[in-house]
């Protein structure tokens, strides 16, 4: 009896929980990171781009065209515009995203409020370096929450839901299409100068996010067939380091079977590992192409 109580009701080192759900460690760190990333947008937004009347993507951009015509704060309008999504969401979508996203909107909204102050911090009369530093640091901010499973609400709700009715709906359309219309209102009332900055911050953001969510670690996939596939392993595990998988293979005009080496390096030891195979056998086989996303054992893990 004693070890089942200690079963449903503990972890394992002891903790009461009783009528509670375990919380994963993986889920604190999720939360950490979503709020972390939010607040990193929210700066972004206020320390930069609002400088220049410049406009973010989706809700945020019609948010920030309300603020600066009406001067309501973005961080209530974002809110606003998203409780009837988040409605939806809990309705269609799964719990997990559901929440996660709810923390990210509701940080983020928050922390437009709270930050708006530091928009007074920086005094720098050239729009092209707010547009670049803004649409970095608000795809930095951005990326870290997309790679936690977070959202900030709006297009990604929008989206999932199309995704879900829809399975080969192409959901860059939508967010192009709107992005678009954001930015035709921005040089209607702001003008086209406005507009084209705008562009560009939009571009650095997606640019930037895909970095941190895809790593900013480059890596290589390698391809190796030779006939020396002894030596250049016992290279590769020794020198580089690194692991090697053996693919057994045929080739279509000899019939003859070939041990094909499968190994991912990181970008700084190519170099050494061209070497490595030239020196083993410098008739071997090496293809080459990029790995966007690695994790496991001695590789470092994607923001």
């Amino acid at each position: 009896m004693e070890r089942n109580y200690y079963n449903k009701y503990t972890n394992q080192e002891g903790v009461h929980y009783k009528n509670m759900k375990f919380i994963k460690k993986d889920d604190i760190i999720n939360v950490v990171l979503i709020i972390l990333g939010s607040f990193l947008g929210c700066i972004s937004i206020n320390m930069f781009l609002t400088h220049a009347h410049l406009l973010s993507g989706g809700v945020t951009g019609i948010a920030l065209i309300v603020q600066y015509l009406f001067k309501i704060q973005a961080g209530y309008v974002v809110l606003i515009l998203n409780i009837p999504l988040f409605i939806l969401s809990i309705v269609k979508l799964n719990k997990r995203f559901t929440i996660y996203s709810l923390i990210g909107m509701l940080t983020f909204s928050i922390g437009l409020i709270l930050t708006q102050p530091i928009s007074n911090i920086l005094h720098i009369n050239d729009n092209l370096l707010y547009c670049i530093y803004g649409g970095v640091l608000n795809g930095i901010g951005f990326g870290i929450v997309f790679s936690y499973h977070g959202s900030t609400g709006s297009l990604d709700i929008i989206s999932m839901l199309i995704r879900k009715k829809y399975s080969n709906f192409d959901i860059g359309k939508i967010s192009f299409g709107i992005n678009l219309i954001i930015v035709s209102i921005s040089a209607f009332i702001f003008g086209i100068s406005n507009a084209l900055y705008t562009l560009i911050a939009m571009y650095l953001t997606s640019a930037v996010l895909d970095k941190v969510v895809q790593g900013l670690y480059k890596s290589k996939s390698v391809i190796i067939i030779t006939d020396k596939e002894r030596d250049v392993t016992k290279h590769i595990l020794e020198d580089l380091n690194r692991g090697v998988t053996m693919l057994y293979g045929e080739g279509a005009y000899t019939e003859k079977q070939k041990k094909i080496l499968f190994c991912i390096i990181p970008l700084s030891q190519l170099p050494e590992l061209k070497r490595i195979v030239n020196s083993c056998d410098k008739k071997a086989f090496i293809s080459i192409s990029d790995a966007s996303e690695i994790m496991g054992k001695g590789f470092k893990r994607a923001i």
